[in-house]
C-alpha cells in the first residue's frame, strides 16, 4: 500500500543506467500517482530536468556522467530541485559528501521501497530530512 499524500500529477525524474532498476523505481514512484520522466545518465538527467523542471529528482551516484561533481552541477544549474540519492551501502564517506553537495535525503542500496516512497513523499511535504 503506497504512502498518502496530496501530491497526485507531480514529476518525478529518475536517473538511473540500469535499465531493470529504473523500471522498477518508476513503478515505485508512479504507485504514488505522480508522474515519471526518466534519463540514463548525468548528461541526460541535466537535459530532463532544463527541458521539464520536475519537483524531486532520484539518481543513482554511480552512474555514466554521474558522481559527487554531477550531483554538485545539478544543484548549481537547479538548486530549488531536491534531490534524492542512492548509493552503495557500504559507501561510508558518501552521505555526508552527499549532504554537504545538498542532496535532500540520501538512501543506501538496496533500498526499501516504503523507505524510497516515503522519501518521496516528505520531500514534496517540505521535510527537512526524509531519510530519517
Amino acid at each position: 500500500m503506497p504512502v498518502q499524500h496530496n501530491h497526485q500529477g507531480k514529476l518525478v525524474l529518475v536517473v538511473q543506467d540500469d535499465a531493470d532498476l529504473r523500471s522498477l523505481l518508476c513503478d515505485v514512484v508512479r504507485e504514488l500517482e505522480l508522474q515519471v520522466t526518466e534519463a540514463t545518465d548525468g548528461n541526460g538527467a541535466i537535459q530532463r530536468i532544463r527541458d521539464l523542471e520536475p519537483h524531486v529528482v532520484l539518481t543513482d551516484l554511480r552512474l555514466p556522467g554521474g558522481g559527487f561533481e554531477y550531483v554538485r552541477t545539478l544543484r548549481t544549474l537547479y538548486p530549488s530541485c531536491p534531490i534524492i540519492l542512492l548509493a552503495e551501502l557500504g559507501d561510508h564517506h558518501a552521505k555526508a559528501e552527499a549532504l554537504g553537495c545538498g542532496v535532500r535525503a540520501f538512501l543506501a542500496k538496496p533500498v526499501s521501497l516504503l523507505d524510497l516512497q516515503r522519501a518521496i513523499i516528505g520531500i514534496l511535504d517540505g521535510e527537512s530530512d526524509p531519510s530519517g
